[in-house]
């Protein structure tokens, strides 16, 4: 599937079955970590076999079974910080749902003293997004409607429309979409969201998925 389709399949999946990543998957998804960790001066690591992070208390109230596998996203600490681990976080759980995984990001119901990562000086795990082979697909979350996440004076391109819509798709934390896009001029898009809790994180993650579907060379971001 291409990027787009993997937008509209991919949704938060909590269960998993016992079944291992092949050598190929694992391989495949450490070079995109590799490359994002280049790209977004982050400390992005694949984590597989290991399911003690989600054998806690706090995983059962969340709901989580069989999760083997994770990426622990983790940084040096920044203001931007947050922004860049979804940006990037969702580039790789985007490739995890081409190579036929589910995912789920998670932000307390895993145990950060069992997880197994390593942070390097003056870094802190942002969170860790639970991958593997789903029990089931997911299902859809409820959108707000556009005019209440996008602002667009006259008609709405097509690109931007198209970007907007796919950026709807993504998650956010508690599902709450709290992020703005406002079309200024022709070309120029700004996006906004509360600089408080997990918020900052969902907007990276929305970004990558506008612009994906709009054309990053369509746009530049204000």
């Amino acid at each position: 599937m291409d990027i787009l389709e993997a937008m509209q399949r991919r949704h938060s999946v909590r269960q998993y079955r016992d079944m291992p990543l092949s050598t190929e998957v694992k391989e495949r998804l450490q070079q995109e970590i590799d490359a994002c960790n280049r790209e977004g001066d982050l400390h992005l690591q694949l984590v597989t076999d290991e399911p003690g992070a989600f054998s806690g208390a706090m995983a059962r109230y969340g709901r989580f079974s069989g999760v083997q596998n994770y990426i622990a996203v983790a940084g040096k600490k920044a203001p931007d910080l947050n922004e860049r681990a979804g940006y990037y976080g969702e580039r790789i759980v985007l490739l995890a749902q081409q190579l036929g995984l589910n995912t789920c990001w998670v932000a307390l119901t895993f145990s950060k003293r069992k997880a197994r990562f390593t942070l390097g000086e003056g870094e802190k795990l942002v969170l860790v997004i639970a991958l593997g082979y789903g029990v089931h697909p997911g299902a859809p979350h409820r959108s707000k409607p556009m005019s209440q996440l996008v602002r667009c004076d006259g008609p709405m391109p097509d690109w931007f429309r198209r970007g907007a819509e796919y950026a709807m798709l993504a998650p956010t934390a508690v599902n709450q979409q709290k992020f703005l896009l406002e079309l200024l001029d022709g070309n120029t898009v700004r996006a906004t969201a509360p600089r408080v809790g997990y918020a900052p994180l969902d907007l990276g993650i929305i970004k990558y998925h506008f612009e994906q579907a709009a054309g990053p060379d369509r746009f530049t971001w204000a």
